[in-house]
């Protein structure tokens, strides 16, 4: 599995960059891929979600600086920004294509994650994620076609918590979220935070892992 930083981005162009290479990786050209990266400010619509869980007006959203974007997703409405971990395993889940151990997985890592910085994590039962008591630290939604996965995990970790009070988040009306460093009191680095999680997520799925420079300009 080749993991590489891409720094923040916009939602548009990496969901494009997304099915590029997830085109790529069904024709066998490139090997599991993780991007990891954190967005600019956007709430994200999944399949299920409904225009009525974001809380925001269009003004309200413009002041914020919050774009609005519909993907194919699993899921619901999440928001994405400066400070959360976004991570989007472009793996191939073989002939046995199970997507249910592949969401566990990803929650697994997670969990472990978070326990390398000392946080007791886990999840909680009927709800995807990584959870902290009744506080979501760790949203999940994938899309998987022809067996190749796309989309993925968002980690809070300096997360600007209070955007999430525009939304109703992952349709859960009685829960909270939360944040590594507001769990730890101290800031992290994001990208120190991805290299973790992408050395946890390999192990889950049993890949070698290998950082490398993105380079996908020249090839997709």
């Amino acid at each position: 599995m080749h993991a590489t930083w891409l720094g923040r981005m916009p939602y548009a162009p990496t969901f494009a960059l997304q099915q590029a290479l997830a085109a790529r990786r069904a024709a066998g050209d490139i090997p599991d891929t993780i991007l990891l990266l954190e967005h600019e400010p956007v709430y994200t619509l999944g399949r299920r979600a409904t225009e009525a869980e974001v809380l925001l007006d269009a003004d309200a959203l413009s002041a914020r600086g919050i774009a609005v974007e519909h993907t194919d997703r699993g899921g619901r409405v999440t928001y994405h920004g400066p400070g959360q971990l976004v991570g989007y395993p472009i793996v191939d889940l073989g002939r046995t294509n199970d997507l249910v151990g592949y969401v566990r997985a990803l929650e697994r890592a997670l969990i472990a994650t978070a326990a390398s910085y000392d946080v007791e994590a886990g999840t909680v039962e009927g709800l995807t994620g990584v959870w902290v008591g009744d506080a979501k630290l760790a949203a999940i939604g994938v899309h998987v076609s022809r067996g190749i996965t796309t989309h993925g995990f968002a980690m809070n970790v300096t997360t600007d918590l209070d955007a999430f009070n525009g939304i109703v988040p992952c349709g859960i009306v009685d829960k909270g979220v939360t944040s590594l460093s507001a769990l730890i009191g101290e800031r992290l680095d994001v990208r120190a935070v991805g290299m973790r999680a992408a050395e946890h997520l390999a192990r889950e799925l049993d890949r070698t892992l290998a950082f490398v420079e993105p380079e996908f300009g020249a090839h997709v």
